[in-house]
């Protein structure tokens, strides 16, 4: 279950609630009691990893900078081509 972060725009007292996705929004403040909850927009605080996830989702391309000392172009950002024949 997500948890939703609440601001009351009439005492600004700010909460977390676990909730179902197809539960409805709270309305009223624990605080001061007058409707005037908002559910405020956060960005997801989780990253998927470990056992169960693919392996090569999360990991970085560090094989290619460590064969290539060179630094990277500065114009485009990318390392030259390597011929690894």
């Amino acid at each position: 279950m997500p948890i939703y972060e609440y601001v009351c725009d009439a005492c600004n007292h700010e909460m977390e609630a676990l909730q179902k996705m197809s539960d409805d929004a709270l309305k009223t403040c624990p605080s001061c009691g007058k409707d005037d909850l908002k559910k405020l927009i956060s960005a997801a605080g989780f990253r998927l990893k470990g056992s169960g996830w693919y392996e090569t989702d999360f990991k970085n391309n560090s094989n290619t900078t460590a064969k290539n000392n060179t630094p990277p172009c500065a114009a485009t950002g990318s390392y030259p081509a390597t011929n690894n024949s």
